[in-house]
């Protein structure tokens, strides 16, 4: 029994009316004029009562018969009906504008896809001028959870409102998918493959408009040779900001991309950008004495990064997921901190190999910064996935297969460090803006007394990474202030870094003698204009200074 049968099962008295819809979506599903002898053969129809409806949906403008070809096609009462009904969907028209304003500027197609039930439908198309154009239908559709755009809106839903849409897939489906939902929260929107036109590349930026708007996103469909690397964060952080507008006007809460404004004062002279790579968000820096390099992370165009001071060749490599520090280990080793715990990482292949995992069971949290003690104890913070929830927790690795919860009730962990005398403790919470100190026990891996240390006010900007000198002096990167402070263990503020770009995020001391101050920094989220401003946002820069940094710490052998 089809469905068809089913449905007219379901609904005694509607048979015939399902016999007629079965004609429509045949015709529809064909996408071309077909004959009789074709909708005979598809619908099993009996003839007479095939002609009988053609006839009525003929009359009706519902069907058109071309009497010289004799074939049957989709009429025109149908696009006007579907018009109308697209008419009446508040986010296509609060959509309108910004699609008309997209395709201008980025002279590529835009379209507007909106959530019904498991499907994402495109409810509005704008194509550019281009030639090379990709055509892209009014009412087309996939699963979300194949479609591009579907997968751009059930990323930035909230992350446990996905899972029915994936209870269906096989566990390496589902672990894929939830890999790239990663990524594409911790950007605000999603870069993937056409899942039906090969070589064509689709950007989108998810729309949420609550439960009486529905969800959508915003999509630029194009060859992807035409595009860029650079060039896609660059017309995500636009899809980002149209988004932003979309959903301010549909009631729904926007999200904020502009960082603060620029301060007046002139960049610190001294300042250098050594490797000018527009990382998305550059995360983790930590030198690596047996090689002479500074590692660090690209956490959402996901890459790990090896800088070599003596070259100033900045080498990347493309990893399959979320990876937020790299920490040097003993026996030559490295150990990666990722969206999977921690995992060891063969810089030869390339390749990662999960050792624990303590949040294995929370799908909707993910680790962010980490660092290594005196003892080679890791220690790493974890955090929503789309920084929501005060549902992270900042956790210490003994070895290779335990770890312990030392904190919780976190929203965005962040950067961490230790005084010199291994008696004070420093970690943030992005989120609330602050950095807390703790008492430290060194032998026993304890972190207790929780206070806070600096708070900083929205027009401040949020701390984010951190580390301490020799000295005891605290070096904070404050996302969104253009800057970076050192405080003294008093937390008064000895210096101010001015930074050519708006979001520095982390730092650590590398070079010989632990006196270069290494920055990265996030080009995420930043529309045009501000990058126009800041060039180099996303860049590694570095800065000479007085005091050294404390030696750097191997991951004790677990491997």
């Amino acid at each position: 029994m089809n469905k068809f049968e089913n449905i007219a099962e379901k609904y005694p008295g509607a048979g015939t009316l399902v016999k007629g819809i079965q004609i429509l979506e045949y015709l529809y599903e064909a996408d071309k004029p077909c004959t009789s002898a074709e909708l005979l053969r598809q619908t099993k129809l009996p003839k007479a009562t095939l002609y009988r409806l053609l006839n009525a949906l003929i009359e009706f403008g519902y069907v058109l018969h071309d009497e010289r070809l004799k074939t049957y096609s989709l009429g025109h009462r149908l696009v006007e009906l579907g018009s109308n009904s697209l008419a009446n969907i508040d986010l296509r028209s609060a959509a309108a504008d910004e699609l008309t304003r997209l395709s201008e500027d980025i002279n590529e197609t835009i379209s507007l896809a909106k959530l019904e039930k498991d499907r994402s439908i495109c409810v509005d198309v704008r194509r550019s001028s281009n030639r090379l154009g990709i055509g892209v239908e009014i009412g087309s559709g996939l699963p979300a959870v194949v479609s591009a755009a579907g997968r751009a809106i059930l990323a930035g839903m909230p992350p446990n409102l996905t899972n029915r849409f994936l209870s269906g897939l096989s566990q390496e489906e589902r672990a894929e998918l939830d890999a790239e939902f990663a990524i594409s929260r911790a950007r605000g929107y999603t870069i993937a493959p056409s899942a039906t036109l090969d070589g064509v590349l689709i950007i989108a930026a998810p729309i949420i408009g609550g439960p009486d708007m529905g969800n959508g996103a915003i999509l630029v469909t194009a060859l992807a040779d035409r595009i860029s690397l650079e060039r896609r964060h660059i017309i995500g952080r636009d899809l980002m900001e149209a988004s932003r507008r979309i959903m301010g006007l549909i009631g729904s809460a926007p999200l904020s991309i502009m960082p603060n404004s620029r301060p007046v004062e002139p960049v610190e002279k001294d300042l250098r950008c050594v490797a000018p790579v527009g990382a998305v968000v550059g995360e983790g820096p930590v030198w690596d004495k047996r090689e002479g390099l500074l590692r660090w992370a690209d956490l959402a165009a996901p890459a790990l990064h090896a800088f070599d001071p003596q070259t100033g060749r900045d080498a990347a490599h493309p990893v399959p997921y979320l990876v937020s520090a790299i920490l040097p280990a003993e026996n030559n080793k490295l150990v990666a901190i990722t969206q999977n715990g921690a995992e060891s990482y063969n810089a030869e292949t390339q390749s990662f190999r999960t050792l624990y995992n303590p949040e294995a069971h929370i799908s909707t949290n993910r680790f962010n910064d980490a660092k290594t003690d005196s003892k080679g104890r890791i220690w790493a913070g974890t955090m929503s996935l789309d920084a929501s929830m005060p549902s992270g927790s900042l956790y210490c690795f003994d070895d290779a297969t335990s770890a312990r919860a030392v904190d919780g009730g976190l929203q965005v962990a962040n950067g961490l460090g230790w005084s010199p005398d291994e008696k004070r403790f420093y970690f943030v919470d992005s989120a609330v803006g602050n950095v807390f100190v703790y008492d430290f026990d060194s032998e026993a891996g304890i972190a207790t007394n929780r206070e806070v240390f600096l708070n900083f006010k929205p027009h401040e900007g949020k701390p984010d990474g951190l580390c301490v000198d020799s000295a005891g002096n605290i070096w904070v990167a404050l996302w969104d202030a253009w800057c970076v402070n050192y405080y003294n263990p008093q937390g008064q503020l000895l210096r101010k870094i001015n930074m050519p770009v708006p979001r520095p995020t982390s730092l650590c001391f590398g070079g010989d003698d632990l006196k270069t101050l290494y920055i990265t920094s996030a080009s995420i989220r930043l529309p045009a204009d501000v990058l126009e401003e800041a060039p180099l946002s996303g860049g590694l820069f570095a800065i000479d200074v007085d005091i050294a940094g404390q030696p750097i710490h191997e991951v004790r052998a677990w491997l």
